[in-house]
């Protein structure tokens, strides 16, 4: 039976897909929950003219946002922090971080949940992190973490042993 996906459903697909899934599924689960409605062709036929006004409206923000992107491309973030041995940091670098150092450094807001991190950054160096705008618009920023090693502690217990 094919459906229309009203909502994202985990292992199925996302909103707005057509999927072909068993009878007893769509019936039972699917369609009583309000996760997806049954493909009859007028419902392809909305569903096609959805898409077709989602695709210009990406379209005209995609425009409206490149000289954004170049922009967020040109820039360079460094941070420093705390550091141990080979670079690892005692702290970390999240996407609110970077979000609020680029958004000072462009003039434009950029919300956190746009900046891609499969993981907060931990160790020192250069890293490229993308930032998602909308649509294809993906521009990468490079972060640089310079780690800070602290003389002082290292000062203080050496000369405590000695």
């Amino acid at each position: 039976m094919k459906v229309i996906l009203r909502q994202d459903v985990e292992s199925l697909g996302e909103a707005g897909t057509v999927k072909n899934v068993s009878d007893g599924y769509a019936r039972n689960y699917l369609i009583p929950k309000g996760f997806a409605i049954l493909a009859s062709p007028g419902e392809m036929k909305v569903l096609a003219e959805n898409q077709k006004v989602k695709d210009r409206k990406i379209a005209r923000q995609e425009q409206e946002l490149q000289e954004l992107a170049d922009r967020i491309s040109a820039v360079k973030l460094t941070f420093e922090a705390r550091s141990g041995e080979q670079g690892r940091l005692f702290g970390s670098v999240t996407s609110g971080d970077i979000a609020d150092k680029l958004t000072a450094a462009i003039g434009h807001e950029i919300d956190r949940r746009k900046v891609v991190l499969e993981e907060p950054i931990r160790t020192s160096g250069e890293h490229r992190v993308t930032v998602n705008l909308v649509g294809k618009l993906k521009p990468e920023v490079l972060v640089v973490v310079k780690g800070i090693a602290d003389t002082e502690e290292v000062a203080s217990t050496a000369s405590g042993e000695a």
